[in-house]
């Protein structure tokens, strides 16, 4: 078992290990409380965009789903007429210069792979940089917008926000609700009574914890072509490589197994670099990806490499609170 394969066993399983970093775990608890209490309190240097502003993040450490997210409301903006922009910071991207401007052409060495993944689904105009701000900034010289959506960020306190949505797996939870590095979290858990709403993604239904998420698989698409397919172009009981670089790869295997083929995992460190060997398997088996993944394969995937498209399906509850959010965000703009 790898090392980080190790921590998250900790994290969401316990071990005894971990008190032996709980002093390092308090320094950490100090220094995110005091961050945030200064952002509260107004005396950081916050910039506040002319448009508002929606935090899509999560408190936990590793994937939850918040890309699938952004596609969403990406939708659901441009359904009301809504001009919309999003900003990220562009994790593991090497651009010319940053900001830097994502398109669809772009490398994902270049973009960074879930900001190209967002621009080439959706056309969005996106910009990167590790200061949001900074990212706000130039998406508003280039682009009139109405509304921003920032891709995490919930900890980037320079950046001022009008509405924080927050992703929580609903099979990992909270793990053991410890704050780095004894625990899964970036902020203590209290921070989630801060926040305007929480998803749960995997949840079946709404509960006291939060609305209810789910990833629903819509079909197969041909890597290196763009082909795309059906999901039952594969047969059921269908054997796969399944290969997944996310937070979470086990979600993705699940998510094959719940679609009545027989996946063999192979699990990546979130954001990996893949190379065509990590691809190649000795039989002729389909090897089927993550988008996320996709993106960084498509000039050297075999022609058996397919990806499987998902969409977020938030509960109907938070369809329609969103839809009064933004409805108030946008009066209150004028």
């Amino acid at each position: 078992m790898k090392f980080s394969e190790r921590i998250l066993q900790a994290w969401y399983h316990g071990h005894p290990a971990l008190w032996l970093v709980w002093p390092l775990e308090q320094l950490y608890r100090v220094i995110v409380q005091r961050k945030r209490a200064r952002f509260v309190r107004g005396d950081s240097d916050i910039y506040r965009a002319p448009v508002p502003v929606v935090v899509v993040g999560n408190i936990t450490v590793g994937g939850t789903g918040k890309t699938p997210l952004i596609l969403w409301l990406i939708d659901q903006c441009r359904a009301q007429g809504v001009r919309v922009g999003v900003v990220s910071r562009g994790y593991g991207a090497g651009p010319a210069h940053w900001p830097w401007t994502v398109r669809a052409t772009d490398s994902a060495e270049q973009a960074g792979d879930e900001p190209l993944l967002i621009v080439q689904r959706s056309g969005v105009p996106l910009v990167i940089a590790p200061q949001r701000a900074h990212a706000v900034q130039q998406l508003l010289a280039e682009h009139s917008v109405d509304i921003i959506l920032s891709d995490d960020g919930l900890q980037h306190y320079g950046l001022a926000r009008d509405l924080e949505l927050v992703l929580i797996d609903a099979a990992r939870g909270l793990g053991n609700q410890r704050c780095l590095p004894m625990g899964p979290l970036r902020e203590p858990i209290e921070r989630l009574q801060s926040v305007d709403a929480v998803l749960l993604n995997g949840a079946q239904q709404d509960s006291a914890n939060g609305f209810a998420m789910q990833l629903q698989p819509t079909e197969l698409v041909h890597v290196r072509s763009g082909r795309r397919e059906p999901l039952n172009y594969f047969a059921a009981q269908q054997r796969m490589h399944a290969v997944a670089g996310i937070g979470n790869p086990q979600r993705f295997f699940n998510t094959l197994e719940g679609l009545n083929w027989q996946p063999i995992s192979h699990a990546f460190a979130d954001h990996a670099e893949f190379t065509a060997q990590d691809l190649h398997f000795a039989d002729d088996l389909p090897v089927v990806m993550t988008e996320k993944d996709a993106v960084k394969c498509r000039e050297f995937a075999a022609d058996n490499c397919w990806y499987l498209q998902v969409a977020a399906q938030p509960s109907s509850a938070f369809a329609s609170w969103f839809a009064g959010q933004l409805k108030h965000l946008l009066t209150d703009s004028l």
